[in-house]
């Protein structure tokens, strides 16, 4: 089964989970160091610059590959907000940008730029709810990206400066590099404490988390 049909058979219950919780997670607009847990990852999982979503001392951490113009990214997301809200003190998510669709690039930009103004989660959460407004298959309407982004209080004009600063085309090409290095051919794509998630499917990433958490937390 392909993952344009993973989000048909879970769209469902995606939409309810986007209307609530959009604050579930602490945002970090800073480089986050690495826990001795991340650093024991295989290469080019982690990298310090990556956004960073939940405490900073959790044991776990999801490692998503993630394409903002991705239809199957859109839809697991609610599902890894539920499973975070279900281990709040020991879970953490991290995105690795991998930018394969057309203006996806510039849509990394729209969020690195958020990040700066402390709006990285409420300009995602607005940009995948909204996804087929600016993201169709017939070409990329990024103006409307923009102005989905506006709506939640991002100040533009600052925004549109930052989102195309050489920063963010160091980060991106970073990312890109490690998308090579793991070997990521479509998102999402997850690891969970290094482990990769050989079944595609909400439920084995849940499964897969909660078997990392339990095996944290032996005495």
């Amino acid at each position: 089964m392909n993952r344009r049909n993973i989000v048909l058979l879970t769209g469902l219950g995606a939409a309810a989970l986007f209307a609530g919780g959009a604050y579930l997670y602490t945002q970090h607009a800073a480089p986050t160091p690495a826990t001795p847990e991340m650093a024991a990852m295989p290469e080019g999982l982690v990298r310090e610059h990556a956004p960073i979503m939940g405490p900073q001392n959790a044991k776990v951490t999801i490692v998503e590959f993630f394409d903002p113009a991705c239809e199957a990214c859109r839809g697991f997301y609610p599902y890894v907000k539920q499973i975070m809200a279900t281990h709040p003190n020991d879970v953490r998510l991290m995105l690795r940008y991998a930018a394969f669709h057309q203006g996806s690039d510039q849509a990394v930009g729209i969020l690195e730029a958020a990040r700066k103004q402390d709006k990285f989660q409420p300009v995602l959460e607005a940009l995948l709810e909204k996804q087929a407004e600016w993201a169709s298959h017939d070409g990329p309407n990024l103006d409307r990206a923009w102005t989905i982004a506006g709506e939640t209080g991002l100040d533009l004009t600052r925004a549109r400066q930052d989102a195309v600063a050489p920063e963010v085309a160091t980060l991106l090409a970073a990312d890109m590099a490690d998308v090579k290095t793991v070997g990521i051919t479509g998102t999402p794509s997850f690891f969970v404490n290094g482990k990769p998630l050989t079944v595609f499917g909400p439920e084995p990433l849940r499964l897969l988390v909660q078997s990392e958490v339990e095996a944290a937390n032996l005495p």
